[in-house]
């Protein structure tokens, strides 16, 4: 059964948030922080995480009324046709189950008419397996040496996934050190090959048709490389696929044994907990792994079951689209305190943009409403010596999640105080501001005359009233990252929910891998054909040399 279609903004709930918004627009938070209650009202503490959204433009009124769209909108069962594997992604006749393939052994998902736990739990095994055999030995190179280094070769959500939870965990790494080829860019993967040694690396080509042009042009480049040195009877031994692909990957020369399975019911950007995270489990070890699927399945068991008003994912969700969709927020940063989450904001960039980024409804109707949001970001406190300034003392609202941790990883780290002490100034501030008589009183104690204070006077105030949600976490582990991920999927998830889109679909990308394919002929032969006037200008010139 596929998603019931309800236009949001023709709901009672949207009505109520248009005529609400404009009583509340213009409120200050810290007037709201009178009530002495409102942190713990505006906390919701789950396991080792707590999100704190209570430095928000929001009210209880705010809330119930997004909740009552949230309901409006029929997420509960939307959230149950995901989740039992109805084909909610009906542009491409596709259940959606990432949620499965972390599921435990005890559970019962029909696809079908299959139950498809068991198989699930039989590929998780084979990573279990391979992973062990690499790690431990077992399984060694052409030359009979132990691996030392993994490529992943993948673009996409077969790169974007895999090397954001391997830098994230890089603290609980193997004994293997992993790489990441995704660009065409023949540079990018000649630049990685000139620090391998062919004897003892492993590459992992991900791509579920075995024909995606980045992934098997680098395939190939790196094939070539391979079997200039150890020859063609090497590939078997160091090669791996994720594919489904049998023909391709025979063709290619990869032992049949190294094959690991896909199913078209995982969307790419959310298959790092499949075999997609080969590269994952074999750079933090097959346990470490187990324990990244166990957090999601922690948080997917706490966003099915829990109450709207509990459940860390909704909230979330309803927060975003209250900015988005009321005051017009375009943006939303994210600034993980952890230098290990660097890559998180490119991971989501791909995970909400790409899922959310529709201009039709489910009915194949242009929507009124603004979809999808722009995500982007950096950690913390590089972001502050960067795009701070803007969010500060900018001309745009753009709301902000701050990740942090309450203990470090390393014993000698004495400098997590430190971290955490611009963690918690930051949404302070943006919050607070400093107003005129505040900025008046610290110049008045400066050496500067009254016409110099005059004048700096504005250029030192900040308005303030900049929302933020502050997600606290314990500590960073392969579990609390499996959580963490996990929450923005469902997150991403309600927002398509309440927005009447397909999220899982992704027909925006393929246009221009079309004409790409068509232009390559037409370079390859020197023979260009007929195109808009500036296209034709840019071929001739990149011909000409």
């Amino acid at each position: 059964m596929s998603l019931k279609n309800t236009n949001p903004s023709q709901t009672s709930s949207w009505k109520s948030l248009n005529s609400h918004f404009e009583k509340v627009k213009d409120l200050e938070m810290k007037e709201m922080f009178k009530n002495e209650n409102r942190a713990d009202d505006f906390t919701i503490n789950w396991g080792d995480i707590s999100l704190d959204f209570s430095k928000n433009r929001l009210n209880k009124t705010t809330l119930d009324l997004l909740l009552n769209l949230a309901t409006q909108c029929d997420l509960k069962n939307s959230i149950e046709k995901q989740f039992n594997g109805d084909k909610i992604n009906k542009t491409e006749n596709r259940a959606v189950l990432h949620t499965a393939i972390r599921a435990s052994a005890d559970e019962n998902i029909i696809v079908d008419n299959k139950n498809i736990i068991p198989s699930i739990i039989k590929s998780r095994q084979k990573i279990k397996t391979f992973t062990d055999d690499v790690i431990s030995g077992k399984i060694k190179s052409h030359t009979n040496k132990i691996f030392k280094d993994v490529v992943n070769i993948g673009i996409g959500g077969s790169d974007l996934g895999p090397v954001m939870v391997v830098e994230s965990l890089k603290y609980y790494r193997s004994r293997l050190k992993s790489h990441f080829v995704s660009n065409v860019d023949g540079d990018h993967v000649l630049e990685i090959l000139k620090e391998l040694n062919p004897e003892t690396t492993l590459f992992i080509v991900v791509s579920k048709t075995f024909t995606t042009q980045e992934t098997i042009s680098n395939a190939n480049t790196i094939k070539d490389w391979l079997e200039a040195s150890l020859g063609e009877k090497s590939i078997k031994s160091h090669f791996a696929a994720v594919s489904t692909n049998t023909k391709e990957i025979e063709d290619f020369g990869i032992n049949s044994e190294y094959v690991f399975s896909m199913n078209d019911w995982v969307g790419g950007r959310f298959s790092l907990w499949s075999s997609v995270g080969l590269s994952i489990s074999l750079s933090i070890g097959s346990k470490n792994f187990e324990n990244l699927l166990e957090g999601a399945r922690k948080m997917d068991r706490h966003f099915k079951s829990s109450s709207f008003e509990k459940n860390i994912p909704v909230i979330l969700a309803l927060i975003s689209i209250w900015y988005n969709n009321f005051f017009k927020c375009e943006t939303e940063a994210v600034i993980p305190y952890s230098q290990y989450l660097s890559k998180l904001p490119a991971y989501l960039q791909q995970a909400v943009m790409e899922s959310n980024g529709k201009n039709v409804d489910r009915n194949g109707e242009n929507v009124s409403y603004q979809t999808g949001n722009v995500i982007w970001g950096n950690t913390g406190t590089n972001s502050q010596h960067a795009f701070f300034q803007l969010i500060h003392q900018g001309t745009k609202l753009i709301p902000c999640d701050f990740i942090g941790f309450k203990k470090p990883l390393f014993e000698q780290n004495t400098q997590h105080d430190k971290l955490m002490s611009n963690f918690f100034a930051q949404t302070e501030a943006l919050m607070m501001g400093k107003n005129h008589k505040d900025v008046e009183l610290e110049l008045n104690k400066s050496t500067l005359n009254k016409d110099e204070i005059n004048f700096l006077l504005p250029f030192k105030e900040f308005n303030g009233n900049k929302p933020t949600n502050t997600i606290l976490i314990k500590k960073l582990t392969p579990e609390s990252l499996g959580s963490l991920i996990a929450m923005y999927e469902h997150k991403i998830f309600v927002q398509g929910v309440i927005w009447n889109i397909f999220s899982y679909d992704q027909w925006g990308v393929e246009l221009g891998k079309q004409l790409a394919s068509k232009l390559l002929e037409e370079i390859e032969k020197k023979e260009p054909k007929t195109h808009d006037y500036s296209t034709n200008s840019l071929l001739k010139k990149y011909l000409k040399n």
